[in-house]
């Protein structure tokens, strides 16, 4: 097996496509299709099912999946590690960042990050919790912003803020009278959420159950945008980070904290403690820290 191969592998498997993989990596289609082909040819099985609009991992191929990601990350630490005898802090540094996170943290964060350090190079990744936390296990990424994990020897979490969550309603909603709110307020209110995905959401309606509310929810969407523009529309209201009312405020949506107790999410920065860290890496988590 080759590295090369074993990379074009897990992009195909990540992708579902090798147009969209073959994109990803840099390298002509054809040449990608020959070494998977290559690659199953020398494993004696097909890794791939090729169905008509999408590449699915046969069971061979989720054999395999793993030990090709951990052998790459390997390398990747090795290389990383061999770099820090330069003593300089330089490379690259991959970052991921929840949706209900990234928009409104990373911005100023890169910003400042890299007037610190210009010779780093960020690739930054958005995904859901989910998917940021198989990255991190893969060795994928090196650090990222998210809320709640699951717990696992492979995932380091470290608290870097709380905050609290903001009840989003319409402005033309007798609610929007209020100082504050109360969640008996909101019995009869129609709802706005993420997709359950989201961790967002799953904040919000484990909120909702341990308050004895099963309000009518009359979307999931997939941004808070989408959803503030929904509640500036009387569609229904919502329960949102406050950073994303600081940032970015929506026309015709109010914004109203929680009684006490307020209800709150955590933010933190999550790694794998058993890979490499490069300085560059350490420097990212100390600054968003």
């Amino acid at each position: 097996m080759e590295i090369h191969q074993l990379r074009y592998f897990v992009a195909v498997a990540d992708e579902g496509s090798f147009s969209r993989a073959a994109a990803k990596v840099r390298v002509a289609q054809p040449s990608l299709s020959q070494q998977i082909r290559k690659l199953e040819a020398e494993v004696g099985q097909p890794l791939f099912d090729r169905l008509p609009r999408s590449v699915v991992l046969t069971e061979a191929g989720r054999c395999l999946i793993d030990y090709a990601r951990q052998i790459l990350a390997s390398i990747g630490d090795a290389r990383r590690c061999v770099d820090e005898l330069k003593g300089e802090v330089a490379g690259k540094v991959a970052v991921g960042a929840i949706p209900t996170i990234a928009p409104y943290v990373l911005p100023e964060l890169v910003v400042t990050f890299q007037k610190h350090y210009p010779d780093v190079i960020l690739e930054i990744v958005e995904d859901v919790t989910d998917g940021i936390t198989r990255r991190i296990e893969a060795g994928e990424l090196d650090v990222a912003l998210a809320s709640t994990c699951r717990p696992s020897p492979t995932l380091r979490r470290e608290s870097v803020a709380t905050e609290p969550l903001l009840a989003l309603v319409p402005e033309k909603n007798p609610l929007a009278k209020k100082d504050l709110v109360e969640f008996d307020d909101l019995k009869s209110q129609r709802f706005l959420l993420l997709h359950e995905m989201h961790c967002l959401s799953q904040q919000v309606n484990h909120l909702l159950e341990s308050r004895r509310l099963r309000p009518e929810i009359a979307l999931a969407g997939s941004q808070l945008s989408t959803i503030a523009n929904m509640v500036a529309a009387s569609i229904g209201i919502s329960i949102v980070p406050q950073m994303m009312v600081k940032h970015h405020a929506t026309p015709g949506c109010v914004s109203l904290p929680f009684a006490p107790p307020v209800p709150e999410r955590e933010l933190n920065l999550l790694y794998n403690p058993l890979r490499f860290q490069s300085k560059a890496a350490a420097a990212f988590r100390e600054e968003a820290a």
